[in-house]
């Protein structure tokens, strides 16, 4: 579903990704992790266009994003990414002056000109999925961040996405909240949908990830199944972030 070949940003003289190469097949969660500042938010945001790369390949689905193409080309390549991706920022990014349905209902309505009552039908089912249905009216401001979380990933499904890309979804959670959400990630597995979840929770990416990338100075160090990479890990790299989590 995600192919991505020798990716490269920079920031002025800093390279933030550094040949970044690795696939997410169909269905599929995967989990990125690595120290900080190894430039796993930084490859989630190009994944949807919202860092331009300077140099490699993004391909999702049939659509591939690279540098050199026309305005008119990548304009094209950018609204076919994002008609199938949705990003969960870890910081919500909610509209504080709309209710919980209002935040849900939006882009469906606007974007992908659906009929209000379409929207708001969908909008109610997607806030009863992930136990907000008593929430529909209320603002953004009057939930916890647990419930903003839920929210937030409600959104994102209002627009029926192929692939959902999560960064720190569990960062500043209490443990029952972060297993709510957890639970959530994994349930999405059912609808075949592909998850790219930037995380420091080993717990999690051991128990709900098909395959696990570790980032590190901007290079995908190692890849595969958890119990291969979070057990018997092959990198010095890997092995030191991981006794670095504890």
């Amino acid at each position: 579903m995600i192919r991505v070949e020798g990716l490269v940003k920079r920031h002025g003289t800093q390279e933030v990704l550094r040949g970044v190469t690795l696939e997410v097949r169909r269905g599929e969660l995967a989990a990125v992790i690595g120290p900080s500042g190894g430039g796993k938010s930084t490859f989630l945001r190009c994944l949807v266009g919202l860092e331009r790369l300077d140099a490699g390949t993004i391909t999702v689905g049939d659509t591939t994003l690279r540098p050199g193409l026309s305005h008119e080309a990548e304009a094209d390549a950018l609204r076919a990414i994002r008609s199938r991706a949705g990003m969960v920022f870890q910081h919500f990014h909610l509209f504080p002056h709309r209710s919980v349905l209002e935040n849900l209902t939006e882009a469906p309505i606007h974007v992908a000109q659906r009929t209000p009552p379409e929207a708001r039908e969908r909008g109610l089912a997607l806030l009863e999925r992930v136990g907000l249905a008593s929430k529909a009216s209320a603002r953004p401001s009057t939930l916890s961040g647990g419930e903003q979380q839920r929210v937030a990933i409600a959104r994102v499904l209002a627009m029926d996405p192929e692939v959902i890309l999560f960064d720190e979804p569990t960062s500043a959670l209490d443990p029952r909240t972060t297993g709510e959400i957890v639970e959530i990630l994994a349930d999405l597995g059912r609808d075949g949908l592909t998850r790219v979840v930037v995380t420091h929770a080993m717990g999690f990416a051991r128990r709900v990830a098909q395959r696990v990338h570790v980032f590190h100075q901007g290079r995908v160090v190692e890849s595969g199944p958890p119990d291969e990479v979070l057990v018997n890990p092959r990198t010095a790299e890997t092995r030191a972030f991981l006794e670095m989590s504890g």
